[in-house]
């Protein structure tokens, strides 16, 4: 899915929340979830089912996790070192689809097909730059600073503070060149199934994500949260081995149930009474380079409900 040249963007940082629609700037201290919602509205983008076509017009963009501390009470006691929006979403009426396996291109538009074809051609294409680092990996804290953390996270689990705690490094380096190329690089070398590029004012976003996080299609709500993960394997005998320790470990099991209970409280919240299931539980998947265990949730979404509501 290719797109460009939205008719509205939406960007959200902390309280406020900057829409552009064409010359006309607009700030908003609603919430983002609802304003975007207003925007999709006024576009009046009516997509009809196509197999062919996943994407056929409307939002696409990044939602970070700080979103959530508006409609959530979160402690604010992460440092605000970088200068990323919580929201950057823009409303596309036309798209470049692509499908690698039949090799075609489609190009969807709602407003003149014609124009946007002569758009598209007229584009000045730059020679790419080769993209390179220009420094070594550096992480944000040391072996003995992570291995300290770690423990106090054994310490939360234990006494009952909480269920999971996600214990990241960020790992920055300089860089020369374009980040397309990085991302072209990086998505041939792992063909996650939820790859993305997005490129907003501060830099680029490269999303190699092998996880689906919620698909709302009809009313029908489905998640497929993923805890558990081995190497791939270079001789079949071995790498289904392999499959079959993952399958088996009672360490991954009781992760990934961990957090199936957890998606289903969440959209238990929001779903129709009676129609949440697991029809699968514990199914490994294999990937180009890793076995993957994967669970699946279901369920409806009460009607006239929109999918921000199972967002927010």
């Amino acid at each position: 899915i290719v797109v460009a040249d939205p008719v509205c963007t939406l960007t959200t940082h902390g309280d406020e929340t900057v829409v552009w629609q064409g010359e006309n700037r607009t700030t908003t201290t609603d919430d983002p979830l609802r304003i975007l919602q207003q925007a999709l509205d006024r576009a009046h983008i009516q997509p009809t089912y196509n197999n062919d076509l996943p994407f056929q017009g409307g939002a696409l963009g990044l939602f970070g996790y700080d979103l959530g501390r508006r409609f959530e009470i979160l402690p604010k006691i992460a440092q605000q070192d970088i200068d990323l929006p919580d929201m950057a979403v823009g409303i596309y009426d036309w798209a470049l689809i692509v499908d690698h396996q039949k090799q075609m291109v489609s190009l969807l538009s709602h407003c003149d097909v014609n124009a946007r074809l002569v758009w598209l051609e007229n584009q000045q294409i730059a020679p790419p730059q080769e993209f390179q680092l220009t420094s070594a990996w550096q992480s944000n804290m040391t072996r003995e600073q992570y291995g300290e953390k770690f423990r106090q996270v054994q310490e939360y689990l234990h006494s009952g503070d909480c269920y999971q705690v996600n214990l990241a490094q960020r790992f920055q380096a300089t860089y020369s060149g374009d980040e397309w190329q990085a991302f072209v690089k990086l998505n041939q070398a792992n063909r996650a199934p939820f790859s993305a590029f997005l490129r907003l004012k501060q830099g680029a976003i490269l999303s190699l994500s092998p996880e689906r996080f919620i698909l709302c299609d009809g009313g029908e709500i489905q998640t497929r949260p993923i805890k558990g993960t081995l190497p791939r394997l270079p001789y079949p005998q071995e790498d289904s081995k392999q499959a079959e320790k993952l399958a088996n470990s009672p360490k991954d099991r009781a992760e990934n149930l961990m957090i199936v209970d957890l998606m289903r409280n969440d959209i238990g919240r929001v779903a129709v009474p009676g129609f949440l299931k697991v029809p699968e539980l514990f199914v490994v998947e294999p990937f180009p380079a890793i076995h993957h265990f994967v669970s699946t949730i279901t369920a409806r979404l009460p009607e006239q409900e929109h999918l921000s509501h199972v967002m927010r």
